[in-house]
């Protein structure tokens, strides 16, 4: 992160976390491989601790330091309703369209990941220049 810097990072890590999905809509085509059942989820390991590292850097970079604490909680909480809300769903969802589609449908949800990292990098960089 610190050779990229944090935008990068958390681009180069959510493709990362993308392509790992898709790692197990492969396996849920080919069925039982361990070799690569293992390798999906040595990168879905990896690339969701880096993504989770510079998450909490950007979460921190946003805070004010008068008010750090007040601010990650909420903001980290608000980053946990999406678990909250689309996790019960996500079973029902398996049920109807089995494994293989839905990690195929979670890949192309991650998509708009990358215009939400554009704008935000946008906003952030106006901020710091207003004067």
């Amino acid at each position: 992160m610190i050779r990229w810097g944090m935008y990068r990072s958390l681009i180069a890590f959510a493709v990362l976390q993308g392509v790992s999905n898709l790692g197990f809509w492969a396996l849920a085509w080919l069925g039982k491989n361990y070799a690569l059942l293992a390798l999906v989820i040595a990168l879905e390991n990896l690339s969701g601790g880096m993504g989770t590292a510079a998450f909490v850097a950007l979460l921190m970079g946003l805070c004010d330091p008068r008010y750090t604490a007040t601010q990650y909680a909420l903001l980290s909480a608000i980053a946990s309703l999406g678990r909250v809300f689309v996790g019960p769903a996500s079973g029902q969802m398996v049920a109807v369209i089995g494994w293989a589609n839905f990690f195929l449908v979670t890949f192309f949800v991650s998509l708009p990941v990358f215009w939400l990292l554009y704008r935000v990098r946008l906003d952030i960089a106006s901020l710091h220049a207003a004067p």
